[in-house]
């Protein structure tokens, strides 16, 4: 198996390797930031749980629901790479806004003007993935994006280890450090992606009309479901922060566990990409269901810094089964002109999710504990796979 995985490794088209490298890039510049992001929020803003949850649902949603504006528009054009440069470029020149920030409003306004740029780009991008790699192996293209882009977000974190080392806990200078890989990544894909030929290119296209929305097939809405409701279950990634710094790990070396995690993520994504392509979905879906409870559990029952780290990179490996896995499932339910509109509608559903459950997370947190929030993660991916069995056996039937 190792020797088909590599196989399939070389066979993938060189500009899905730029735009995972494109990924890579950007991800050091937003993680640098993000990963530091809650604890200078909490330490020198001094905000609450609440704001961190306010200010990552708001961003995170921001950028999910994004997409279906940049998705269908990219179905109008007829072009993807465009509106994909456009996306990084605003991410990337947005960064110095953290450096400058000293209130919460500022981090707030440079994270949703972040975001903007990343759901602008989000859509475009992966139904760009769809067209240029080849349909029988979509997956692992997907799943190898989905690794280089976790390799960017474990390198960003390390990065900011050595560099708060370095300055003592000076969070602007790191900041405006993160501005360069950021300005990097969008030299990288204005010059060496090559957008497919488009037989509708110079033509316009309305995929919002009434009879091309009826074009999407039930199983297209089931994933629009599935990913819902996966977004429900895991907030932002900042409460992970939040609780390592609860373990008694020194605020220079919080980061590192967001390392740990992407270090997993970034390693599971290609090979479970691959696998999607050789089994039935709904099995890896429930597989990460399983794997996000047993995190959850772990992470509300024990605040030692190992216990927290443990589950911290069970959380990653839950995102290497799904994250690829349901962009795959996007593709393979959808017509190719209309793919942009197509991960738009799912992104928007998942952002709305997503805001909902960091805003509740923030809740939760403040007023019972991180314990009990993290139990509700749990309770909410039980539901999810009790759906799941549900749905596959009426499917079967």
């Amino acid at each position: 198996m190792p020797n088909q995985i590599k196989g399939t490794l070389g066979q993938i088209p060189l500009s899905v390797w730029v735009l995972g490298f494109v990924s890579m890039l950007m991800d050091v510049s937003s993680e640098m930031i993000h990963s530091l992001l809650p604890l200078f929020l909490v330490t020198t803003l001094r905000s609450g749980a609440f704001t961190v949850g306010l200010i990552e649902g708001m961003a995170e949603s921001t950028a999910l629901i994004t997409k279906v504006f940049s998705g269908t528009l990219s179905d109008y054009l007829g072009n993807r790479k465009g509106l994909a440069i456009l996306g990084y470029t605003l991410s990337a020149v947005t960064k110095p806004l953290f450096a400058l920030a000293s209130s919460f409003s500022l981090v707030l306004t440079a994270r949703i003007i972040d975001r903007v740029g990343k759901g602008m780009r989000g859509a475009p991008r992966d139904a760009l993935i769809a067209e240029i790699a080849p349909e029988n192996m979509r997956g692992a293209a997907f799943g190898l994006r989905q690794s280089l882009d976790t390799v960017g977000a474990f390198l960003g974190p390390m990065l900011a280890v050595g560099l708060m080392l370095l300055w003592a806990n000076d969070f602007r200078r790191v900041f405006w450090v993160a501005v360069i890989p950021g300005l990097m990544a969008v030299a990288l894909l204005a010059i060496g992606v090559h957008e497919p030929r488009n037989s509708r290119a110079g033509t316009r296209f309305n995929p919002i009309r009434r009879e091309n929305l009826r074009r999407f097939q039930t199983s297209y809405w089931w994933v629009v479901a599935v990913g819902s409701v996966f977004s429900l279950a895991r907030f932002s990634q900042a409460f992970l922060v939040l609780r390592a710094q609860q373990g008694g790990i020194p605020i220079a070396f919080v980061p590192l566990v967001m390392v740990a995690m992407n270090l997993i993520y970034a390693s599971s994504a290609y090979p479970f990409g691959w696998l999607s392509d050789r089994i039935r979905h709904t099995r890896l879906l429930a597989l990460g269901l399983y794997v996000l409870i047993a995190s959850d559990l772990i992470l509300a029952t024990n605040d030692h810094w190992g216990v927290i780290l443990f589950g911290i990179a069970l959380w990653g490996v839950h995102l290497g089964i799904t994250e690829g896995l349901l962009a795959t499932m996007v593709a393979e339910t959808t017509p190719s002109d209309l793919r942009g509109s197509a991960y738009g509608f799912f992104s928007l559903m998942s952002g709305i999710s997503t805001l909902i459950a960091s805003l509740l997370a923030g809740l939760l947190w403040d007023r019972f504990g991180a314990s009990f929030t993290f139990y509700s993660s749990a309770a909410i991916s039980a539901i999810a796979l009790v759906g799941l069995a549900w749905s596959t056996v009426h499917t079967e039937e």
